[in-house]
């Protein structure tokens, strides 16, 4: 039988090794296309492809299936769940892979692209441009259809060249710019904020006016430490919770 591959990873020695696999595994196999084999390799394949212990790379499996996106079975082997798709809450420590796996394992749908003026309340993101590429996207439940957020990116121009708006279909911003524009992102800073519904908000998310909506804002930035994209996304706050863990 087949198995499922799983994306490559860049470790980070400064977060837990376990931690990075199971979020590097779990964007792989949220955002794996639906002709995608459903089991997985060997625990020894997949700590060699990671380039961790067997030790490690059991404790990043228990994680996941602890979530349940994957089951276990003796003998048979490891398996996606067919019904697995994103929960909430997501804990982020910091990795690039965090924030593709929160961004992962949603039916998304393309509103809008091309050029737009930078927004004033971003200006300092991009203090030497008057025009960035917009990027506008609906995210839904892939079992229920129903709206879970609403997400704008304003992309820096030289990179949002590079970048084919086929692939945000299936693909979150962050897995595109690293690994279709060739991105080398150094950080991302995350803000999240409670807000209430506005009118174009609550209509798309199907929530009413003024209800609790969650605003996250992520500032992505390359190597230089130039700000490459401002993503802002309006989640339902009745779907959606945010958990920072901070390992000493």
């Amino acid at each position: 039988m087949t198995t499922f591959a799983p994306d490559s990873l860049a470790l980070n020695r400064k977060l837990p090794l376990w931690y990075q696999v199971s979020q590097s595994l779990r964007a792989s196999i949220l955002g794996r296309s639906p002709e995608a084999p459903l089991r997985l390799p060997t625990e020894d394949a997949l700590a060699a492809h990671y380039g961790v212990s067997v030790l490690t790379m059991r404790q990043a499996l228990k994680e996941l299936e602890t979530e349940g996106l994957i089951s276990r079975h003796r003998r048979r082997g490891t398996f996606i769940e067919p019904s697995a798709q994103r929960g909430a809450p997501v804990r982020l420590l910091g990795s690039v892979d965090a924030i593709v796996a929160q961004q992962s394992g949603m039916r998304t749908e393309l509103l809008e692209h091309g050029p737009t003026p930078v927004p004033s309340e971003l200006a300092e993101f991009f203090p030497d441009l008057a025009e960035v590429a917009g990027f506008r996207r609906l995210r839904s439940d892939e079992k229920t259809g129903e709206p879970t957020n609403h997400a704008c990116n304003y992309v820096h121009p030289e990179v949002a060249a590079a970048i084919d708006p086929a692939d945000l279909l299936r693909w979150p911003m962050t897995k595109v710019l690293r690994d279709a524009a060739g991105v080398r992102i150094s950080r991302i800073t995350d803000t999240v904020e409670a807000r209430l519904a506005d009118p174009e908000t609550a209509r798309l998310l199907e929530v009413p006016l003024l209800s609790p909506i969650l605003h996250y804002t992520g500032v992505s930035y390359d190597e230089d430490g130039r700000a490459v994209d401002v993503a802002r996304i309006h989640y339902r706050g009745d779907r959606f919770s945010f958990t920072v863990s901070m390992d000493s």
